[in-house]
């Protein structure tokens, strides 16, 4: 039974994304949720998933988020999943353009008793800022880069060379 009340609580989720109806969170995110890759600027717990899907849906008002794979176990569920929308807000500084964006990304969220507990995920956003003919607005110092981001900014070192 727990690994299709997880399922169910993970559709519950896109669902509250894909619809705007963010108060499904309360429902089905613990209080206490531990998001290890959490969004600049995110908050913690339900109130945080609202925070930052509410800055996307004001810079992408027809944003959806569309499950490609999914496989659960009866702790945890691992989405493979697609983003799209239009940008008809501004988006981390980025005026609207009009521009449809399409960018992918994956989680694995742990449940307990029919709530996300734990959560580990990655979208594409240096493709998404890209799409946008974009490039991130707030400085980093080096030393407070992760590897990520420093490979990030290898790749666009290299295109501005011409290289890739």
């Amino acid at each position: 039974m727990a690994r299709e009340e997880n399922i169910a609580a993970q559709e519950r989720f896109a669902e509250g994304v894909n619809s705007g109806n963010f108060d499904v969170f309360d429902e089905v995110v613990d209080p206490n949720v531990v998001d290890h890759d959490p969004a600049p600027d995110q908050g913690p717990g339900p109130e945080g998933y609202k925070q930052l899907f509410g800055t996307m849906r004001a810079g992408f008002p027809d944003l959806e988020v569309t499950p490609e794979h999914m496989t659960a176990t009866d702790e945890d569920v691992a989405l493979a999943y697609t983003v799209t929308g239009t940008h008809e807000g501004e988006f981390l500084g980025v005026a609207p353009t009009g521009r449809r964006i399409t960018a992918r990304g994956v989680q694995i969220a742990r449940f307990r008793d029919g709530k996300m507990v734990e959560r580990w995920g990655s979208s594409d956003e240096l493709s998404i800022l890209q799409q946008l003919s974009a490039t991130p607005q707030q400085e980093t110092r080096e030393e407070d880069k992760g590897l990520v981001d420093r490979v990030k900014d290898a790749i666009l070192g290299e295109e501005e060379r011409g290289g890739r």
